[in-house]
């Protein structure tokens, strides 16, 4: 288990979509050479919209990135928001390369590992919003009754090497009101695409998951990843 701040991005649509991971691993830098950024921030993993070969049916096509930020402790997740050097160097940066700041497009999540292995190159992400008529409480145990029985580690995903659950803590930006966030991490975007097999992303979550989770208004991003650190 641990913290992760967790974003959904847009590029700033000056950007050409091939343009945007180039922008982004060089606002990266930027936060490489912030103290606090190196000291509350462990790993970076920037996973950009897969561009090339064919769509996966039912991913987002609207946003261009998710990254994946694991975190020293809870606290670093508020705290860096007010970080002088931080404020000084990379939030004037953030309008260059998304179309808002970041701290808009960002949540906050508890993570739980299921399948725990190093990531590799391609992840699909599933921003993930309960049913309106479901409370939070009740969706997030329904989700670690799906873990248990390995409903999100089998089917479709049973050829994903890596699969973690996020859990959203703290209160989440206008807009990006999603419950869970899961990760499956497969070898490459082949792979994935012949484990989908040409079917729309939401059918896999057929089932209890599926049953309680408003699949209209989740997001499904296919990935790879175009920087990390360390």
């Amino acid at each position: 288990m641990g913290w992760k701040m967790i974003y959904l991005a847009r590029r700033n649509p000056a950007l050409a979509p091939e343009q945007f991971p180039q922008a982004w691993r060089e606002h990266s830098f930027l936060g490489a050479g912030c103290t606090n950024v190196r000291d509350k921030v462990l790993s970076v993993a920037q996973c950009s919209r897969i561009l090339e070969g064919p769509a996966l049916p039912g991913a987002a096509q609207d946003y261009d990135g998710v990254n994946l930020l694991s975190l020293r402790d809870l606290r670093a997740a508020t705290d860096i928001w007010n970080d002088a050097e931080t404020l000084a160097i990379m939030r004037p940066d953030e309008p260059r390369v998304f179309s808002t700041y970041v701290r808009e497009f960002t949540l906050v999540c508890e993570e739980r590992p299921l399948r725990d292995v190093p990531r590799s190159a391609t992840c699909v992400v599933g921003f993930l919003r309960r049913g309106a008529a479901l409370a939070a409480v009740d969706w997030r145990r329904g989700m670690a009754e799906a873990a248990s029985v390995s409903s999100l580690t089998s089917g479709v995903f049973a050829s994903a090497a890596r699969v973690v659950c996020n859990a959203v803590h703290l209160s989440p930006p206008p807009g990006y009101e999603y419950d869970g966030i899961v990760e499956w991490w497969f070898d490459s975007a082949d792979t994935a695409r012949a484990a989908f097999g040409g079917r729309d992303v939401r059918e896999a979550l057929a089932g209890p998951v599926g049953a309680t989770t408003d699949l209209a208004h989740s997001v499904f991003m296919f990935t790879r990843v175009t920087h990390s650190r360390p």
